[in-house]
């Protein structure tokens, strides 16, 4: 399975975004009413970073930082890890793995066109496993059309 796969699976593929200018306050309010681990960080329609709720609580909470007077570029993550649409499924679950990251901005064309969270991976690899039993059910059954 690919990666637009997962993408054309999800609910909503909005880009929930913020700047590095907004605070920490703003972003997490965002990040509350969408429900949603992470935002993206643009400048000019310009991927330049992403502030996740491990941010907040390592960079603002664990250094007694005020959400309300902290700025976004000050602890937001700006070596972001992307992806495109046409990778699998399975690297970005390495990806995710190795880097200790749990959410990966997508990028299609060289435009940036949605994000996907560890959630989103293991869903879609349930959900194909799932696909794959149902095939051999049937085949052992000896009702392929099922």
């Amino acid at each position: 399975m690919l990666v637009q796969h997962v993408m054309g699976n999800k609910p909503v593929n909005a880009l929930w975004s913020v700047t590095q200018d907004n605070t920490v306050f703003e972003a997490l309010e965002l990040m509350a009413a969408k429900n949603i681990g992470a935002v993206l960080v643009l400048e000019d329609n310009e991927l330049i970073g992403i502030f996740s709720e491990r941010d907040y609580a390592r960079k603002v909470i664990l250094q007694g930082k005020s959400s309300r007077d902290t700025r976004i570029r000050e602890v937001m993550t700006s070596k972001v890890i992307t992806v495109e649409t046409d990778q699998k499924i399975e690297e970005c679950m390495q990806i995710m793995s190795d880097k200790h990251i749990r959410h990966l901005p997508v990028n299609q064309d060289g435009k940036l066109v949605g994000i996907i969270s560890i959630n989103d991976i293991v869903s879609a690899i349930i959900y194909e496993q799932k696909e794959h039993i149902n095939t051999l059910e049937s085949y052992i059954s000896g009702s392929p059309y099922s």
